[in-house]
């Protein structure tokens, strides 16, 4: 009786005719023959070693037990004279050391003179008689059971190419090809050190193998692993019940075969353990042939011992992400002292998390990136093998590290653009009125002299060029997402992320293509997006910048000659301050006598642009005092209330004209607070402190004066796309990266990144025009 795996038990024509008399023979005559036909019979029964002694393992245990006398063949103790090698024995721990106690005798390389190195498998092959039939090579796809080319075939044996098989077979097919089963016994091929090739018995993991509940071969503890030797494909014999012409009852197919290769730890010249074979087997109940199929895989896999790795990812993660707790701190301490409290409280330690989810994103950036740019350079570049890739059961640490990420970059994303969508921005117009005009008093009916009107087009004009810098960037987004694709899918580059040990950017069509390991695609990814994005930036600053336009500085050229001062708070008590006062005392002219302005100022005829006498300072960052930002909070509540619900018994022109008078409060306000004309709000001019500057706070608190910092960097770009390059950068190449990991297309990936960019600057535009238009009271009708 032979078990299958679905519970069923049939008395096989095979057995029940040729059993007794192959153990008969085996045993009272030693017959090679018969010995081979026993063997391949416990084979056929998945080498189990029930307590029946009458099966086929059980004769053959008692056969090899009993023949201890004869001797062992070819060295090896597991080897009787005459008996096939079915197994290495059933000592615990002995799996182990049979696959990590030895190195494989020879040194494997990626490349030796231009040319792939092969792993040289050859099987000896019998019939289920015991017949030996010959000496086979498994480059001719006999392990395969997918039809594919013969190239592709080969593929499986480039040492260093993870190869990858899977289809379904029509069992009709399978009773057609395999009628009788064939019988394997594996070897590896190597030449010794004086040149003769020796050939290395490959042992086999069979899954379907439980021998007792000490050998249990699943899961990765190998001391509970029983390894035998000899496999076969398709058995389409033992499953024939009474007549052995019909068709067979159950057929036993070979569903999943691996051979793993694992690199020993540390070294550097390619030193591997011994191959192994893993084989699990599908029972398949005949019923109907032309419509049953049954899905086989075969892969060859190369591993290495990944616990150093992660181990050395786990430091680097504990140890980065304690520093970003600490800054985050200062950062939170930095927020406290701009937005004038000192009290710690649950917005405290929600901001705090906020800055920490930022600072924990880059750390995980960081070593993820390293990590994919570490693979693809030390895989790709070696000759003699040192590392191997992670398997895909290997990556999911990884995956989700990437993950975690974006997520938190996209947190940190969301909390940047509120806070540039809520800054209050006022523009503080310096010109004053040119002499008198006659006006008539409405309803007295007189006429008066007043003062010229001061023309409004000057602040709607830098208003516009305020609400076209706030999505300014130094990449050009489109330009970055179509180069980093060119790149990928036109040039070759994405061909590195395969999991082989070519380093050729072009494939032929008919060679086989590895899988994608996401560990590489991460990192081919990554460094374009940082390679390109680092060559945009440096063209943007050193040539655009300088030979063409440099927007941010053409936007404080502009705000001094239009005579208009830009004052900006970011935080309660924070913010940017641009001097636009002109040196000419008025911007309201003609074009004869605005050049001959800049004329004068040209041949330096005129003062310098600085806030402070004979200095050129124009841009400050600005720390008030907590007095100043109460009366500045007085005067736009009234800004504000005219934005609030209509009153009913207010009329559209009286609101106008409180909208209108708040703002001539506000302008005079600010500009005489620049003039330093209220002594009980006055500021100071100074220099930060090189520590307050790479730590991003100031350490001196405004309390009974405003602090001006020189600004030489232009730093109120902080409230724009701008001067967040590096954040928007990042979550650019992690959003990228999700997107490609999840669905690994990278036109995919690129083409949602482009529309996730436009979206969120379409929003950025809208709401921060809305926001300018609402702080300034510029009418949102000439914001174009």
């Amino acid at each position: 009786a032979v078990p299958y795996l679905q519970g069923i038990t049939l008395t096989s024509a095979w057995f029940l005719k040729n059993l007794q008399s192959s153990a008969s023979a085996c045993w009272l005559y030693s017959n090679l023959t018969a010995c081979q036909a026993l063997g391949n019979m416990c084979v056929m029964n998945m080498n189990s070693l029930s307590s029946a002694s009458t099966d086929a393992c059980g004769l053959f245990q008692y056969i090899y037990v009993n023949t201890a006398r004869l001797g062992i063949l070819h060295s090896i103790a597991f080897w009787r004279p005459n008996l096939p090698w079915l197994y290495y024995g059933d000592q615990p721990g002995l799996a182990s050391q049979v696959l990590e106690a030895n190195h494989f005798p020879t040194v494997f390389s990626f490349k030796e003179t231009n040319k792939a190195v092969k792993l040289r498998f050859i099987a000896a092959s019998f019939d289920a008689a015991g017949n030996f039939l010959k000496w086979q090579n498994l480059e001719g796809g006999i392990l395969q059971l997918c039809p594919d080319t013969q190239a592709k075939l080969n593929a499986a044996y480039t040492f260093g190419t993870t190869y990858q098989q899977s289809c379904k077979i029509s069992v009709s097919k399978i009773l057609l090809d395999f009628a009788n089963p064939i019988f394997y016994d594996l070897f590896l091929e190597y030449n010794g050190d004086n040149g003769q090739q020796y050939i290395w018995a490959v042992p086999v993991l069979n899954l379907n193998l439980q021998y007792s509940e000490m050998f249990v071969n699943q899961g990765t503890n190998r001391n509970n692993w029983l390894l035998t030797r000899r496999f076969f494909l398709v058995d389409a014999l033992s499953g024939k019940e009474n007549d052995l012409g019909k068709l067979p009852r159950v057929i036993r197919i070979a569903s999943k075969i691996t051979i793993s290769v694992r690199l020993v730890p540390h070294t550097q010249r390619g030193t591997i353990y011994p191959p192994l074979l893993t084989i699990a087997y599908t029972d398949v109940l005949v019923q109907n042939p032309e419509t049953q199929s049954v899905m086989v895989s075969f892969s060859v896999s190369y591993e290495m011992n990944q616990s150093e790795a992660q181990i050395q990812t786990d430091i680097a993660l504990g140890v980065l992400g304690g520093l970003a707790v600490l800054w985050a701190l200062l950062k939170t301490a930095g927020w406290k002292r701009r937005t004038g409290s000192s009290i710690i409280d649950l917005q405290t330690v929600l901001k705090f998390l906020l800055f920490y989810a930022g600072d924990l994103a880059n750390v995980f950036f960081v070593v993820t990136a390293g990590t994919g740019i570490y693979w693809l350079v030390f895989f790709k570049a070696q000759q003699f093998v040192s590392v191997f890739l992670p398997l895909p059961s290997q990556e999911e640490d990884f995956v989700t590290y990437v993950a975690c990420a974006f997520g938190l970059k996209a947190l940190q994303f969301l909390q940047l653009l509120v806070s540039q969508l809520t800054i209050d921005i006022f523009f503080i117009d310096w010109e004053r009125p040119k002499g008198k005009v006659l006006k008539a008093v409405e309803g007295e009916g007189v006429i008066k002299s007043a003062a010229a009107p001061v023309s409004i087009w000057r602040t709607y004009f830098i208003a516009n060029e305020w609400n076209e810098i706030q999505t300014l960037r130094k990449i050009n987004p489109l330009f970055q997402v179509l180069a980093v694709l060119f790149f990928l899918e036109v040039v070759g580059f994405s061909n590195l992320a395969l999991m082989d040990s070519s380093s050729s950017l072009t494939r032929s069509s008919e060679s086989y293509l590895a899988p994608w390991s996401r560990v590489l695609r991460f990192g081919v990814s990554a460094a374009l997006w940082l390679a390109i994005a680092l060559l945009q930036v440096i063209f943007f600053s050193v040539f655009y910048e300088r030979f063409v336009e440099d927007k941010i500085s053409q936007f404080v050229d502009l705000c001094c000659m239009s005579n208009i001062s830009v004052f900006l708070l970011s935080h309660s008590c924070f913010g940017y301050y641009i001097h636009g006062r002109s040196v000419h005392g008025h911007a309201d002219t003609n074009m004869e006598e605005m050049n001959l302005n800049l004329k004068r100022e040209a041949e330096n005829l005129c003062s310098q642009r600085g806030l402070l006498p004979n200095t050129d300072g124009q841009t400050f960052q600005i720390s008030i005092s907590r007095k100043m930002r109460l009366h500045y909070d007085r005067i736009h509540e009234t800004l504000a209330r005219k934005r609030g619900p209509a009153r009913l018994l207010e009329s559209p022109a009286s609101t106008f004209e409180q909208s209108t008078r708040a703002y001539n409060t506000m302008n005079r306000f600010l500009s005489s607070f620049i003039d330093h004309v209220h002594k009980g709000m006055d500021y100071i001019v100074k220099d930060k402190l090189l520590l307050e500057r790479i730590l991003g706070m100031e350490f001196m608190e405004p309390i009974e004066k405003s602090i001006f910092y020189n600004d030489a960097g232009q730093s109120f770009s902080d409230v724009l796309y701008y001067g967040n390059e590096t954040t928007l950068l990042i979550f650019d190449i992690l959003f990228f990266s999700v997107v490609d990991l999840a669905s690994q297309s990278f036109v995919l990936a690129a083409i949602l990144t482009y529309l996730q960019q436009e979206i969120f600057r379409f929003i950025r535009n809208t709401l921060g025009q809305k926001n300018l238009a609402s702080k300034t009271l510029v009418d949102e009708r000439f914001l174009i």
